[in-house]
């Protein structure tokens, strides 16, 4: 099959939707798919991959690190007119995703969108509109985008329900997205190489370092960790527009010489880190799915994870995770339980990298293309 894949996040920018993308892409070639990415341009940033084909790009004060794709699009329409694509798989409703859209009902193609993102809860990133205002349109909008393709992928039941709630009436489908298998790493010498101290323990959180992902209620929930467990730190990897506001909690809490801001990571070196950590620790509630959860549980970390949205979805409450309310006193009493358990903690790190090897072997490749024949036989009925 040819696949033409659109998307306005891709590698090197790292979140879940790029990862996401990236995982799909490389399972789709490993079938035997031939697979093309039409994906936002990143300044600097030059593709070893002749496949991919970038659009124009600008990027804005609001929107640090995420270029904004911009028309005209006449040299990827070239593109993509060298092929001849048999379906377009987009993983975006906005600039991208509308030109996927647009394109597929032009050449006659089916078209299959995977909602990866709970956007309304990214309204505070539109600058000068009322955020009331703003929700409403990314609502009208997520409506009339998936209900004009002709199947939709999710990567949660949480996904699926708030698609129901938008009033999208397409076929949907709850297809999670595999992680990749750990790096093999020394745990010893992978702490000692980033000089973590013996007897500390490491609470871990990665992703973005960004107001919707509740990093107020984790900062706040260390501070009440600390002061009753003189061995653990917070380190936090990852990047993103919130960072200085984290870094003035933390130093307003105390707790500044005990979590420390990473930064930004490469998707190859963030292994190391899992490795090293003790407990993955994870507050967002706007996820869809939470990829960086199910990638901890790889690496035989349990978690402790607040309710809400799609990433508690992985942890079974008391094999291998804490899934709490969300709430600073909660989640610390949650963690702390934890720490102060080192067999229980083992038994739920050891539960999760059984139940993360199970998950990779369901398939994902497989139902996803199961999708796509959907498409396909929906297309020539239509036809």
């Amino acid at each position: 099959m040819r696949v033409a894949i659109f998307s306005d996040s891709a590698l090197p920018i790292l979140n879940g939707v790029s990862v996401s993308v990236d995982t799909l892409i490389q399972g789709l070639r490993s079938r035997g798919c031939s697979v093309h990415l039409f994906a936002t341009g990143f300044p600097g940033h030059r593709d070893a991959d002749p496949n991919t084909h970038r659009s124009l790009s600008i990027l804005t004060p609001w929107s640090k690190g995420y270029p904004l794709a911009v028309p005209p699009f006449l040299h990827l329409l070239h593109r993509f007119r060298q092929q001849p694509f048999d379906l377009i798989h987009t993983h975006t409703p906005f600039t991208l995703g509308m030109v996927g859209l647009r394109w597929a009902q032009s050449h006659e193609l089916p078209i299959v969108s995977t909602y990866h993102t709970l956007y309304d809860r990214y309204s505070h990133y539109v600058p000068l509109l009322p955020r009331r205002y703003v929700r409403f349109k990314i609502a009208k909008h997520t409506n009339f985008y998936y209900n004009r393709v002709d199947r939709v992928i999710v990567p949660s039941e949480a996904a699926a329900k708030w698609l129901r709630r938008h009033a999208v009436s397409t076929p949907c489908t709850v297809i999670p997205t595999a992680v990749r298998p750990p790096a093999k790493l020394d745990r010893q010498q992978v702490r000692a190489a980033l000089r973590l101290a013996d007897g500390t323990r490491l609470l871990l959180y990665v992703g973005r370092i960004a107001k919707e992902k509740n990093l107020d209620m984790l900062l706040h929930a260390a501070h009440a960790v600390f002061q009753q467990d003189a061995t653990s730190v917070l380190w936090l990897v990852g990047d993103g527009p919130y960072r200085d506001a984290c870094t003035r909690i933390s130093l307003n809490l105390g707790i500044g010489d005990r979590v420390r801001f990473i930064g930004f990571v490469p998707r190859e070196q963030v292994d190391q880190y899992y490795a090293a950590a003790d407990l993955f620790v994870f507050p967002s509630v706007t996820e869809t799915q939470g990829l960086v959860v199910e990638e901890a549980m790889s690496h035989g970390l349990p978690s402790v994870v607040a309710s809400g949205g799609g990433a508690s979805a992985a942890v079974l409450p008391g094999v291998n995770g804490l899934v709490v309310r969300n709430d600073p006193a909660e989640f610390a009493a949650a963690v702390l339980s934890l720490l102060q358990d080192d067999g229980r903690r083992r038994r739920m790190g050891g539960n999760a990298a059984e139940m993360s090897r199970h998950a990779r072997d369901k398939g994902m490749v497989d139902a996803v293309l199961a999708v796509y024949e959907e498409a396909r036989r929906v297309a020539r009925y239509r036809s």
